[in-house]
């Protein structure tokens, strides 16, 4: 008997299935971090490895959804191009059939004490209980995420347990078998499949669904085939939605995702009724069982890119013609919010745009140093773009990783977003301090003045000395380089050293009067640019050592560096012999 007691029970262990599905792959994303980047780093054109990328990623993360939007906003930041993202999509097709397997371990029956310890219920409950017990009393990240991993997971077992338990009853009712018969209609069961994963927005769940319901016997494999095929095309909703707002090519991916499901839905839904119209294959009467269906579902992808993978230059062309280039070229987003929904991507693709900051500051700090033997009124037009852009990549950077933070990420991810923040607030200032010294150039210039020969061979040597600590400072950042981090503090320290003897060396030329006070003012601007400058490379070579040690406390961090440091005193030796004004 099917009751208002049973929908209860179905709709919560729908809404159990679902939660469970969202936490796992969740906890799941956030423990392959570095896999993740490690894998989409190696991409080619090469299709099939292209193919093993998709499936491994969605292997892992269990959402060829988000593997799917995630390829739209590599490609609408031009991180992957649209051919490449052609054998990922397909990939990530294949890949997300891992869940019902999973799932199929539900239908093992048997009174073999190992075919009992083999379905999900009887192991569940322990690995729940290991889960709740990394959630609760351990502090690492990375055993807390395992820990929602195990939890989602027995929650999702759960789920599918009690829609199993509760749709059981409908094997007596007439109207359900009615209804499963008429789902037998190939036409309708696609169209039942792509609304009900349009929905869900996860193919995975509804095929879920669709093995929880089996268990009525209601479900035959002639009503099963024709809804997994639906799913194929309702799994694409979730990636045109995100394709909104993006680059032409992105729109493409996303269409070449749905373009390949929607094909292979209808060749394979032609052969399949050819096959039933002709040879009516007993099995197809047969109700569907938990792995049958989870047969059903990996044999239908296979097949997909069997026919489509080898012909996947004719997608691409069939995207072009449907998505025409249009006459101007379009600018690629620096940072695309499609990939916040996986953090270690997100964080690698904001510190490579932080790394384009780090040299184009730097460089911009290089040219004023020049300007002031050498100036150009090309050179001081780019120093200032330089400044607009550092600012802007500020604020793109800036604003991209807040957001990102507010989402659960790792410890270790968390000590990298903090050194980026930390980072590029110092790259700006950088920018900020080649202005103002291209400014003091400029005063110079305007006013007819110029400095002492004494001060010009002095201040040669502070220019010297910057552009080495920007070199190291740049350097390290980018390499993400400790070793070159720890020999940025020092040469700070001689900066400091040169800045107070460049400074108390003017005050004695102005006594002697070698020196007027009109270009005192100027030389007191350039000491104190050039100073900050040196300490802001200080602190960016601080938050990385403070992010290496997840310590955050730059003080300690300054401290650890000078004190009873062997390398530190060689170090400052070494360069304060290299630059010294004493002849």
């Amino acid at each position: 008997m099917f009751d208002i007691f049973n929908v209860l029970t179905l709709v919560g262990g729908l809404c159990l299935f679902l939660f469970g599905m969202n936490i796992m792959g969740d906890g799941l994303e956030r423990r392959a971090g570095n896999s993740l980047k490690s894998l989409l780093g190696r991409l080619t054109n090469n299709k099939f490895k292209g193919f093993l990328t998709g499936l491994g990623v969605t292997a892992v993360i269990q959402s060829s959804s988000a593997t799917t939007v995630m390829v739209v906003g590599f490609v609408n930041s031009k991180i992957m191009t649209l051919k490449q993202s052609i054998g990922v999509i397909m990939g990530a097709n294949v890949g997300t059939t891992i869940t019902a397997w999973v799932l199929s371990l539900g239908g093992i029956s048997g009174d073999s004490i190992i075919l009992k310890l083999l379905k999900p219920m009887s192991f569940t409950p322990i690995l729940a209980l290991i889960g709740i017990a990394f959630t609760m009393f351990c502090k690492s990240s990375k055993k807390k995420d395992t820990g929602t991993i195990l939890l989602g997971f027995a929650t999702l077992m759960f789920g599918m347990d009690a829609m199993s338990g509760a749709v059981a009853g409908l094997k007596d009712i007439p109207e359900f078998q009615n209804l499963f018969l008429a789902f037998q209609n190939p036409i309708l069961g696609v169209l039942v499949g792509a609304v009900l994963t349009a929905i869900i927005q996860s193919s995975s769940a509804s095929v879920g669904i669709l093995q929880a319901l089996s268990v009525t016997g209601a479900v035959s494999y002639a009503a099963a085939i024709p809804i997994i095929m639906g799913q194929n095309i309702g799994t694409c909703v979730t990636a045109l939605l995100s394709s909104f707002g993006t680059n032409k090519n992105a729109k493409r991916a996303s269409l070449i995702h749905l373009s390949f499901n929607v094909l292979g839905t209808v060749l394979w839904l032609t052969v399949f009724c050819i096959i039933s119209a002709i040879f009516e294959p007993m099995i197809l009467n047969e109700s569907a069982s938990y792995l049958g269906i989870a047969v059903c579902h990996t044999v239908f992808k296979l097949l997909c890119v069997a026919v489509f993978l080898p012909a996947s230059s004719l997608l691409e062309k069939l995207t072009y013609k449907l998505i025409p280039e249009g006459e101007s070229p379009e600018k690629a987003a620096l940072l695309d919010e499609r990939l916040l929904a996986t953090p270690a991507i997100a964080i690698a693709q904001s510190g490579h745009l932080a790394s384009k900051m780090a040299t184009e500051a730097v460089e911009g700090f290089r040219l004023s140093i020049q300007a002031i033997t050498d100036y150009t009124p090309e050179k001081a037009e780019k120093i200032r773009k330089i400044e607009d852009d550092t600012d802007h990549y500020e604020d793109v950077i800036g604003t991209y990783l807040t957001k990102l933070s507010k989402n659960q990420v790792s410890d270790e991810d968390g000590a990298v977003v903090t050194k980026l923040l930390k980072a590029i607030g110092d790259f700006e200032r950088i920018s900020d301090h080649a202005v103002n010294v291209l400014e003091s150039v400029e005063e110079l210039r305007r006013k007819e003045i110029s400095f002492s020969s004494a001060a010009k061979a002095e201040l040669s040597v502070l220019c010297a000395a910057l552009d080495e600590i920007l070199t190291l400072t740049e350097s390290a950042f980018v390499k993400d380089d400790l070793s070159i981090a720890y020999d940025i503090e020092p040469l700070e320290q001689v900066v400091d050293d040169l800045k107070t003897s460049l400074r108390d060396n003017h005050i004695i030329r102005l006594k002697d009067g070698s020196c007027t006070v009109e270009t005192g003012f100027i030389w007191s601007d350039l000491l104190t640019n050039f100073e900050r400058v040196s300490d802001h490379c200080s602190n960016i070579a601080v938050g990385m050592i403070d992010a290496s040690e997840h310590t955050m406390n730059a003080h300690e961090a300054i401290k650890k560096i000078k004190q009873k440091n062997t390398h530190y005193d060689e170090k400052y030796e070494e360069f304060a012999r290299k630059y010294s004004i004493t002849a």
